[in-house]
């Protein structure tokens, strides 16, 4: 996947919002108004994406492209470098993980608001 297609899945998440709040070369996007992936469009490309703690470690031991957060919590933050050796399928499995790992994070009154 490039970050044309990367960006495509997720806004095609319901309730994704994207933006730049941080700066122009990282795309962000949110659903309930909490981030769930952050795409580098700056070379090497990459994105982080949320992920349960024990996901993470084992993700980081069996691809070498799946670092720590980088600027996130590492223990729950995963930086996958978008360089080809994940396989388009898995990448969005990962990135909707993250997605549901947010929305289940957020208050029941907020859940019910965005899927109701």
């Amino acid at each position: 996947m490039n970050v044309e297609d990367i960006r495509a899945f997720c806004i095609s998440l319901k309730h994704t919002t994207e933006g730049f709040p941080f700066n122009e070369t990282t795309l962000v996007f949110k659903v309930g108004n909490k981030i769930y992936a952050l795409l580098n469009l700056e070379k090497p490309h990459s994105i982080n994406l949320k992920c349960n703690p024990k996901q993470a470690l084992e993700l980081r031991e069996e691809f070498d492209s799946v670092t720590p957060g980088y600027h996130m919590n590492k223990k729950h933050w995963n930086t996958v470098l978008i360089d080809g050796s994940i396989k388009p399928g898995v990448l969005k499995e990962w990135i909707l993980q993250s997605y549901n790992l947010t929305i289940s994070s957020l208050p029941k009154y907020k859940q019910k608001e965005l899927y109701n």
